[in-house]
């Protein structure tokens, strides 16, 4: 019986070290891993040319993007908005008391490239602002869905309550403009100016910095439409009858029909269609019988928001007119092919109707041009100038500010350029 009672005690105990012995190897096989160093991410490193832009690094240090896959974010993740505005990297307060005391209002009209939509956005994104969203009605069903995700996650940023089919010259390209105009007065935001953009363009001054240049002396309470009388060679732009081709083109109606004067005498202005408008003259425009004529009238021109604007803002009893403003107000850094030689020395990216589409070495020209946006650029064309521009205009972004940056607002970080350990920078 002794024999049989120590035998029994011994495969307890036996059997107790060997259930222990698993418990110990279950827990640890169920233990989380130790982190790995962090490998760099696999972004576009800053070129040469790029490089001769930012702030200078302490030797074996390079500058690192942490921002990779913009449109897969978009597309793919199912993150909630907290987290997508993080990973995105938006500012979410406002950088100082002067910016947060003046709010802009922004149009943006786009129908392509989500990257370089959401770049923007983040790029001219403060959340005292307002935003509003015009997406080309010929847009994919995949884009739209995409820009509504993201605009879904801001209370300030919306869709235009109307959305037009888009044509290139149309008057519905004016229209697109005026439909986010009428959403953005009844925004319950104490906006001062709006301006508009397209999709293909970038911001070269910061936020701050276009504050203070809309509340300088030259434009306080001034609207900015640059442009001059119409010259003779675009007068057949307005004196001939024209007709859009939804989602085409625009073409002259029959031989060449003429069209009447313009309503009131008004002398017709040839400018840009790119603007910074009061909210008075905003009103005055959505409720002026003088603007509805005029808008009645432009209907069959040709490119109608290359003269809108401009001459509207030339009536000497509009809110914030400027009747002899010529071609002032620094709005866009824009490559003519024809004024190659003189205004500038060649587009180093390519011409597309004119218009010089970015390269890297074009940066240094526009950034010189101190203008408040420059256009063209294409994400996928010449991403290294998307790149660098942006990660340029970050750093001033954040070097202007008078609160605590928070991580999250860093576009690139700083690695050693022999080590995939990351060291934290702000971008200074």
């Amino acid at each position: 019986m002794r024999q049989l009672e120590w035998t029994k005690r011994s495969f307890l105990l036996c059997l107790g070290i060997s259930v222990l012995i698993c418990s110990v190897i279950y827990l640890r096989a169920r233990m989380p891993a130790q982190p790995k160093p962090q490998e760099p991410p696999r972004c576009r490193t800053f070129c040469t040319e790029c490089k001769a832009l930012l702030p200078v690094l302490e030797e074996g240090l390079e500058w690192y993007r942490r921002d990779c896959q913009v449109e897969t974010y978009i597309l793919k993740s199912r993150m909630q908005c907290s987290a997508l505005t993080r990973e995105l990297h938006f500012i979410t307060r406002p950088l100082s008391l002067e910016e947060e005391d003046y709010p802009l209002a922004f149009i943006l009209t786009i129908h392509k490239e989500l990257e370089l939509f959401v770049r923007l956005l983040r790029a001219i994104y403060m959340p005292q602002n307002v935003y509003c969203v015009h997406v080309d009605a010929k847009a994919p069903w995949e884009y739209r869905a995409a820009v509504r995700k993201i605009v879904s996650c801001f209370q300030n940023v919306f869709l235009s309550s109307r959305s037009e089919t888009v044509t290139y010259a149309g008057f519905s390209r004016l229209q697109a403009d005026l439909n986010c105009m009428k959403d953005l007065s009844k925004s319950k935001i104490g906006w001062k100016k709006v301006v508009n953009l397209c999709g293909q363009d970038f911001p070269i001054k910061s936020n701050l910095e276009l504050v203070q240049y809309m509340q300088g002396k030259q434009w306080r309470d001034r609207n900015m439409t640059p442009g001059v009388k119409q010259p003779p060679a675009m007068s057949h732009r307005t004196q001939l009858q024209h007709r859009e081709v939804m989602g085409s083109h625009v073409a002259q109606k029959g031989l060449g029909l003429k069209k009447g004067p313009p309503p009131h005498d008004l002398q017709v202005y040839f400018g840009t269609a790119y603007y910074a408008l009061t909210r008075a003259f905003v009103d005055y425009v959505l409720l002026s019988p003088i603007a509805h004529d005029l808008l009645e009238w432009s209907e069959d021109t040709f490119s109608p928001d290359e003269h809108y604007w401009v001459t509207l803002n030339h009536i000497k009893d509009a809110p914030g007119s400027h009747v002899n403003g010529g071609w002032a107000g620094e709005i866009r850094a824009i490559k003519w092919k024809d004024q190659e030689g003189w205004a500038h020395n060649g587009c180093e990216g390519r011409y597309v109707r004119d218009i010089c589409i970015y390269g890297v070495k074009d940066l240094q020209w526009i950034i010189n041009t101190n203008s408040m946006f420059a256009n063209k650029f294409e994400s996928k064309t010449f991403p290294e100038a998307l790149d660098c521009l942006e990660q340029w205009h970050r750093n001033k972004v954040l070097n202007q500010a008078t609160v605590t940056i928070e991580p999250s607002w860093l576009l690139a970080t700083t690695v050693h350029s022999n080590s995939s350990n990351f060291n934290s920078s702000a971008g200074t």
